[in-house]
């Protein structure tokens, strides 16, 4: 096979050219951090790269096979895209769905509402189907401190977040989806979409992420 060697300098958007065979490759954009980019909070379909390889970018049948995944959700959920309570973001190593904490949860409250488990029945027969992807729920909340008549349950928004994070798996597994393929994280107020100060900012920070991260054999 032909063998090629690594593009030196490239710039963000350029095509990685890594050393190995020969194969059709898909363009790699830098990952932006957390608000350094807030246009990246406004598109419904954010485009961008499904997965990485562990030795670079994505073959073409990967790449494909991650837009039908896509595709697939999308129409799934479709009624709550549009009513923009949900969003699905292709991003560079992960297909990421990102569900407003109002639609899951009542406000202080952990445990999963009647429309929070309709979005997650939707989900279910695409996440029983893609048994080469982990799924990792990451609970996020606003910088208001927690009351007083919750504190006993939960001490600070990091207790929160888990706590939200860790229902949505526990419903996800009695609905059938494999334990084992499933993580939990909750950060708390530290990772913000928007500023906190704002109402709005404060909205879309209340939210939790359903990330789809393919599992890639060595």
């Amino acid at each position: 096979m032909k063998e090629f060697n690594t593009m030196a300098g490239a710039q963000p958007n350029a095509f990685l050219i890594l050393k190995g065979p020969v194969h059709a490759r898909i363009p790699c954009p830098v990952r932006k951090p957390f608000l350094e980019n807030p246009s990246m909070t406004k598109p419904i379909l954010a485009v961008s790269i499904a997965a990485l390889a562990l030795s670079g970018c994505v073959l073409q049948r990967t790449y494909d096979r991650d837009i039908g995944l896509e595709r697939q959700i999308n129409q799934q959920l479709l009624s709550e895209v549009n009513a923009d309570e949900v969003k699905i973001t292709r991003m560079r190593d992960r297909l990421r769905i990102t569900v407003k904490d109002e639609i899951f949860f009542p406000e202080g409250v952990a445990e999963v509402g009647p429309r929070g488990k309709t979005v997650l029945d939707k989900l279910v027969p695409s996440l029983q189907n893609v048994t080469d992807h982990r799924v990792e729920i990451e609970g996020h909340t606003d910088n208001v401190p927690i009351g007083a008549h919750l504190r006993h349950l939960y001490p600070t928004n990091w207790e929160l977040s888990a706590a939200r994070a860790a229902q949505v798996v526990r419903y996800l597994q009695a609905q059938g989806i494999d334990p084992g393929r499933m993580t939990v994280a909750g950060h708390g107020e530290y990772q913000p979409v928007e500023p906190n100060t704002t109402e709005e900012g404060r909205q879309a920070n209340r939210r939790t992420d359903i990330d789809l991260i393919p599992i890639y054999s060595e």
